[in-house]
């Protein structure tokens, strides 16, 4: 019998897993289909893109500007062990727009939004808020739920966007103000360097990673416990979560994008 206990642990470890998954499976379905089935609370979806995207902007131009500096420098070292410095527009554009701009941009919408609306749905839970709703024949998942991750399929490739230029930006300034680059040549071998299908893969990842982040903090904020302590854990754990399954989700796309 005492044998077996691990074996039994885990066992009930990957059944809890696995249910775990279905549900998030079956919650991200079910918010799938709200979205395009009405009544649409435009109001609630206003205010999410507003609190996901516009308010979003300063720390992701502030991180990716930075990054773009710091990922510029670095390859000029390293480059120059080779004598490979001249290659660093063409990497820093490759770099920010296929892997870190979605990445951090991901992360850092995991960080500020997921948070903030599992905190916020999972407070509503424990004020029994969302009992109202249902009592006033309001779905919740119609409500909460469907204006945010709408919201977040919608502005976080823009956000993308926003932060893949500013992070080649980054780049551009320490190259051209620190490193000897000519500004013209410059921003010639970042144009040639990229490809649409980069752009396009971009793109898809910020439409992705935004639909995670929102969902996770939906889904965690919906099933909190009861209490501060609940609150807090539904936090920390969309947090978390969402964060795993950004990175996740990320070498599954590249892997998708490189087989093209």
């Amino acid at each position: 019998m005492t044998l077996l206990a691990p074996l039994g642990t885990l066992g009930r470890t990957t059944l809890a897993f696995l249910a775990s998954v279905g549900r998030v499976g079956l919650f991200a379905f079910a918010a799938l289909t709200h979205i395009l089935r009405p009544p649409f609370y435009g109001r609630e979806f206003g205010l999410a893109l507003l609190h996901i995207g516009w308010l979003s902007l300063p720390v992701v131009g502030l991180t990716a500007i930075f990054t773009g500096g710091a990922l510029a420098l670095q390859i000029y070292a390293g480059g120059a062990r080779f004598n490979a410095e001249a290659v660093v527009p063409q990497i820093v554009a490759i770099g920010m727009v296929r892997e870190l701009g979605p990445v951090l941009v991901g992360l850092m919408i995991a960080a500020r939004v997921t948070s903030s609306i599992a905190a916020e749905i999972a407070t509503m839970k424990v004020t029994e808020q969302i009992d109202a709703l249902v009592t006033l024949s309001t779905h919740p998942m119609k409500y909460l739920t469907a204006p945010r991750l709408l919201a977040a399929l919608i502005v976080v490739p823009l956000l993308v966007a926003v932060g893949d230029v500013i992070g080649v930006f980054g780049g551009y300034l320490v190259a051209t103000g620190s490193l000897g680059f000519n500004a013209a040549a410059y921003l010639k071998n970042t144009v040639d360097f990229l490809e649409p299908l980069d752009i396009i893969s971009s793109m898809v990842k910020g439409c992705v990673f935004g639909g995670i982040a929102a969902l996770m903090g939906c889904y965690f904020g919906m099933n909190s416990g009861r209490g501060a302590q609940g609150v807090g854990t539904a936090t920390k754990g969309s947090v978390e979560a969402a964060a795993v399954l950004i990175l996740a989700a990320n070498f599954l796309l590249t892997g998708a994008f490189f087989s093209l």
